[in-house]
């Protein structure tokens, strides 16, 4: 018993290492490798926490006014002069029952990396976002920025929306299409999403690591 027990539990530690490589050479493989950051255009911005990525976009532009799919008033804090939106999609449980990392129960990771899980928006509103270590911003140009416009668009809910409660007065959650899996998962939306644009990015980007690779840092 203390054998196959121990067999197991190598088992299990072997494969997670193994998908870290994976995921490491995956997001190492650029997509649209021959782009080139334009000088002028639209300013995005990369946001991640370490775990999780989103995209920042401008809240209005020629191109596209956010608040015609996610209305101000969706937030309780609606009263703000918000300047941008944080896009994100990720898992339907562990977005909305897990608002910190420790909440995370091995349940739910069993869960995802065998069956899968629904997935799940989360768009907040911001204030003038600075760039940091966390936020990076990116160039694209206005054509470049319609297409990535297009694609967010098609994970975007079907008819009516659904809404639930955000983490706090700024933020919001909102039923989507996609199923969340052990390879298509929130970072690797987020690199989908520029691919379509055109811009430069990872193959396979299951962590957020090998999202903001391809990010630098503002001044670096």
């Amino acid at each position: 018993m203390g054998r196959a027990l121990a067999a197991l539990l190598l088992g299990v530690i072997l494969a997670i290492l193994l998908f870290a490589v994976a995921g490491w050479i995956g997001s190492s493989i650029p997509r649209n490798s021959g782009w080139v950051e334009p000088d002028d255009g639209v300013e995005i911005m990369v946001e991640t926490n370490g775990v999780h990525t989103a995209l920042i976009l401008p809240l209005v532009t020629p191109e596209k006014d956010w608040r015609v799919d996610f209305p101000v008033s969706d937030v309780a804090q609606s009263g703000e002069p918000y300047t941008h939106v944080s896009i994100s999609w990720g898992e339907r449980e562990v977005f909305l029952n897990t608002p910190t990392w420790w909440d995370l129960s091995p349940g739910t990771v069993l869960r995802i990396i065998g069956v899968g899980g629904e997935g799940l928006l989360h768009v907040a509103h911001y204030v003038r976002p600075a760039p940091s270590e966390y936020v990076r911003p990116l160039t694209i140009s206005r054509e470049e920025y319609r297409r990535l416009v297009a694609a967010i668009e098609q994970s975007l809910p079907q008819g009516q929306k659904v809404r639930h409660d955000g983490y706090g007065p700024q933020d919001v959650f909102y039923d989507a299409p996609g199923e969340y899996t052990a390879s298509n998962t929130c970072n690797q939306w987020t690199s989908d999403m520029l691919a379509k644009a055109g811009v430069r990015t990872g193959w396979w980007t299951p962590f957020a690591g090998g999202v903001t690779k391809w990010v630098p840092e503002a001044g670096t």
